[in-house]
């Protein structure tokens, strides 16, 4: 039987590349590109209320002193954990993406996974040596 424009037999329609129902596949550069833009939005805003609170010191030095004593807290300790994974994550896909752009990108996947390795170990340096003056003072 001729197949008429517009129809599909049953081999066509199994033999579909794209998932049914969804435009993500959840694949690793997916996940990169959704790290990436998270990480460097919480980065802005961290930029934006540092630029803010350095600039308090001109209006009242008495305030600066009262916020700075606020970020010496066990919770902001945490929070500066929280920046430098960030920091450290986006500088390293950052890198990654240069390295896509101008080599290949048939490895982007490997280099996804060597992005995470690196973050992993530069956390592992930082994380105990920064917890341990957090919570010593």
């Amino acid at each position: 039987m001729p197949q008429t424009a517009g129809t599909l037999d049953s081999q066509q329609k199994t033999t579909s590349r794209r998932p049914a129902g969804t435009l993500y596949r959840g694949n690793t550069g997916m996940w990169s590109w959704v790290l990436h833009r998270i990480t460097g939005v919480a980065i802005f805003f961290f930029l934006l209320v540092h630029i803010l609170d350095t600039a308090l010191v001109r209006v009242s030095p008495e305030a600066y002193n009262a916020v700075i004593a606020q970020y010496q807290t066990p919770i902001m300790g945490l929070g500066e954990v929280a920046l430098v994974g960030a920091i450290v994550f986006h500088a390293f896909n950052g890198l990654r993406i240069i390295l896509i752009d101008f080599w290949n990108a048939k490895y982007q996947r490997v280099l996804f996974y060597v992005v995470i390795g690196l973050w992993v170990v530069t956390m592992l340096g930082f994380v105990p040596r920064h917890l341990i003056n957090v919570f010593s003072h």
